[in-house]
């Protein structure tokens, strides 16, 4: 469906039956925003059996590409949701940057080095395929109620809820809602009825986008220019999209006039300088921006929750802005869900906005430093950014200090309430003295601390075919349990059955080292990690034991499986300490 004209695409206003209803009509959750964040909200809420109504003012899908670079993390939130195959099929998947200081080229770099993982460190796809691709999605979904030209203009909070009014083009209604996830992007209308604002940085400078449609040689990989001769003083990055459309960004200063810079007169002798003046393109669409790295101070009011640009916005270096966005949707969906199914108390959502709040100071500061880098502000700025970037031809050390863009990670909750950390030990264990932890909590190495989002890996299910391992992190929580080539003993599995069954599921899931096939009762899944891939990433061994979010995130993990721990463990990270 690929051919269809996503830019195109106008959606009909349809009037509802609320609208007439002889009092506001109550819903569990209502999204503001159908842009990417408050889709895969929708959806991630939808597929957990949580009706939710979306609306938006607007009755299209976003034009030109706008945000283009979509991280692993995000393509493997979007796997969870059933459209991650559709994303990276008709995105253009790169790993490989190369930076350029005037004519010679400095440094290449390669995001995702290690084989082993199921998706490329970033696709880049125009937002409105993104956008369409979400769209159709949530209109499927029998529990998701899309309304266009439904624009809130009243906000009014409650003990239980939230009252909403809303214009249409038929006039003006009334709904509640226990729960409002904003997601209506930087200008947020909410934030505004909230008398809320962001705090933050904005920085006095002019980009200029242009879309070229072209057939060219390049390679798939991210290009970015200082100080080039085409483009002299300033900088310039390319990117390859889909359709054979290319995403050129020219720095133009802050004295740029906004509108003569999209004139085709003056973004052709641009393009033409950097392709070359026989290069045969078509300019597809420009625009100028300007950028500002700033955030709300909390991301929760009330039974209101921000998301996306409505609580966060980045400067464009690094792709942090929509991935970031869509990390709130999955950090936000499995807490809401919890607290409407009475299984988790409603504080749980203030962890939302704390582990959130980190993140979003993490790409500010990350946003902010690229920037500062991009668009030295000084001549002792500018001086000094010249010489890293001469030095990084030739001696590594320099080549950590050149910055044109930290890209996109997954954050890690290191200081989250909701971890159970390697030192925390459950009191019913009494230690022989301080000096003197169990073997429950030996040491662990590398990267999958309790906080951290797991890795991939490749890994053969019961039937031998090859899968992945985050295919298995579906949504619930999960105990991973590494048992090498021997199934776990009677005792054992009678306890996981509990922790299977208990009030909060938890998928359990066996790991076999390949060597022979593990025999466990049949609610129980078994995966094959015949070339410790998985072993090595998670530094496991046989009676290692993960305990994982439903957002992928590690909550705990111990030396060798114990009820009671985990037990304790699933309580901690439903907010129940």
């Amino acid at each position: 469906m690929t051919d269809i004209d996503y830019q195109a695409l106008e959606f009909a206003y349809l009037k509802h039956a609320d609208q007439t209803a002889p009092a506001p009509a109550s819903h569990r959750v209502i999204v503001v925003g159908a842009g990417p964040v408050g889709l895969t909200t929708a959806l991630d809420l939808a597929q957990r059996g949580v009706s939710v109504v979306v609306l938006d003012d607007d009755c299209k899908l976003s034009t030109g590409s706008r945000a283009i670079c979509f991280a692993k993390r995000t393509l493997e939130i979007w796997d969870r949701l059933g459209i991650g195959e559709r994303m990276t099929s008709k995105g253009v998947s790169w790993n490989v940057g190369k930076i350029f200081f005037r004519d010679q080229e400095v440094w290449r770099f390669d995001l995702l080095p290690e084989h082993g993982h199921r998706r490329p460190a970033f696709v880049n796809l125009q937002q409105y395929y993104v956008e369409g691709f979400l769209y159709e999605a949530a209109a499927a979904h029998p529990l998701i109620d899309l309304r266009w030209k439904n624009k809130v203009v009243g906000v009014t909070q409650r003990a239980n809820g939230v009252d909403l009014s809303i214009e249409t083009p038929d006039g003006s209604y009334e709904l509640h809602s226990e729960w409002v996830i904003a997601c209506d992007g930087a200008r947020s209308p909410i934030r505004k009825l909230l008398g809320q604002e962001s705090h933050g940085r904005v920085f006095k400078d002019r980009f200029l986008i242009a879309d070229v449609k072209m057939h060219a040689d390049f390679p798939a990989e991210r290009w970015f220019w200082f100080d080039p001769p085409f483009h002299p003083n300033q900088s310039v990055l390319l990117h390859m999209q889909p359709d054979n459309v290319w995403r050129i960004d020219f720095q133009l200063g802050w004295n740029a006039d906004p509108v003569e810079a999209i004139k085709p007169a003056n973004v052709l002798p641009r393009i033409r300088a950097l392709l070359g003046a026989e290069a045969q393109f078509e300019l597809q669409w420009a625009s100028v921006y300007t950028f500002a790295c700033e955030r709300m101070d909390a991301f929760r009011h009330g039974r209101i929750v921000f998301a996306g640009d409505a609580a966060h916005r980045v400067s464009p270096f690094g792709a942090r802005g929509a991935n970031s966005g869509v990390q709130d949707a999955e950090n936000l969906a499995w807490k809401l869900q919890a607290v409407l199914a009475g299984i988790a108390p409603e504080t749980l959502i203030d962890t939302y906005a704390s582990e959130r709040e980190h993140a979003a100071d993490e790409n500010l500061l990350n946003s902010t430093r690229s920037t500062d880098f991009i668009t030295p502000k000084s001549a002792t700025s500018r001086h000094f950014r010249n010489a890293v970037l001469n030095l990084a031809r030739e001696h590594p050390f320099a080549r950590g200090l050149v910055n044109s863009g930290r890209l996109s990670l997954p954050s890690t909750y290191v200081d989250s309430p909701l971890n159970t950390r390697d030192a925390d030990v459950v009191d019913v264990h009494a230690l022989a003295g301080p000096e003197a932890p169990p073997e429950n909590v030996a040491a662990f190495t590398g990267r999958m601390v309790p906080g951290a989002v797991a890795l991939d890996a490749p890994v053969r299910d019961a039937q031998d075919n090859e899968s992945w391992w985050l295919s298995y992190l579906d949504g619930r929580f999960v105990l991973a349990l590494f048992c090498g080539a021997v199934a776990p003993d009677s005792t054992t599995l009678e306890a996981l059955q509990r922790l299977a069954h208990g009030a909060m599921p938890v998928r359990i899931v066996l790991i076999g080292d390949g060597s022979a096939p593990l025999i466990v009762p049949d609610d129980f899944t078994v995966v094959q990690d015949e070339h410790a891939c998985l072993t090595q990433r998670y530094d496991a061994r046989p009676g290692t034991c993960y305990l994982l979010r439903p957002d992928q995130h590690i909550a705990a993990r111990r030396r060798e499986f114990d009820e009671t721990v985990m037990n304790a463990a699933l309580q901690r990270a439903l907010g129940r300490a």
